[in-house]
């Protein structure tokens, strides 16, 4: 699998997934210093072979064929959780079908304190080339899970104790009336459709964030990654 773009393919490098990497002439003396930092072999090759290679223009100069991404089993989540002597932050993601929002929901996801991302195999964007470069690498550093049923996963995680938090549009609270001090999971749906029937069965609470009327509805990504913010404030971070 090839991927691109200098924040992935860097994190590749550090994980030691790489098997080869390609760099386009004329790149900043930076990158090549940084790769020979890492002690990355790397072949120089004209821009226009990387456009062929990942029919793209935005790959920074920089590509490298790396194993698949591995998926992660659910007790990651909870272990890196334990690790960081914190309460379980999960997020689920129900129809996010979008490989640039699936990959920026990561990287929010891990810059805001997350312990995992999970979705549904069927239902859900792969962990494709253009998914890691819209996550800045995060899903290397993060535990990315798949499951065959969310609604069966989110069962699962209320039995360990986690209350799930569903981000609908109709929902009846806010934000600043939710506690958020406790083991959650944060559900997002889809922006055409939200979050299934059974999906939104299986919240404990549906909250929306207050936007102005004629605006309708936010970015699945953007709406994520200001529930992250305020899970933060609630937990006293940040």
């Amino acid at each position: 699998m090839w991927i691109y773009g200098r924040n992935p393919v860097l994190e590749a490098l550090k994980e030691g997934r790489v098997r080869r990497v390609l760099v386009a002439r004329g790149v900043e003396a930076w990158l090549l210093r940084e790769l020979e930092r890492l002690g990355a072999e790397y072949t120089l090759v004209p821009r226009i072979e990387l456009d062929t290679l990942l029919r793209t223009t935005h790959h920074q100069g920089l590509a490298a064929e790396v194993e698949e991404p591995r998926y992660a089993p659910l007790e990651e989540a909870f272990s890196l959780a334990e690790a960081r002597k914190e309460l379980p932050l999960l997020v689920f993601l129900d129809g996010i079908t979008d490989p640039r929002n699936y990959g920026a929901m990561i990287r929010s996801a891990l810059a805001l304190g997350a312990h995992g991302v999970v979705s549904e195999e069927r239902r859900s964007a792969p962990l494709s080339p253009l998914a890691l470069k819209a996550s800045a690498g995060a899903a290397l550093k993060l535990p990315v899970v798949k499951v065959k049923n969310l609604p069966r996963a989110l069962e699962e995680v209320k039995k360990r104790g986690l209350w799930v938090y569903g981000l609908d549009v109709r929902g009846g609270k806010t934000p600043k009336e939710l506690d958020f001090q406790r083991p959650l999971a944060l559900v997002v749906g889809s922006e055409g459709e939200g979050m299934r029937r059974l999906v939104r069965e299986s919240c404990d609470e549906l909250f929306r964030i207050p936007i102005r009327e004629e605006a309708e509805s936010l970015n699945a990504s953007v709406a994520l990654g200001i529930a992250l913010y305020m899970a933060a404030l609630g937990r006293g971070v940040g």
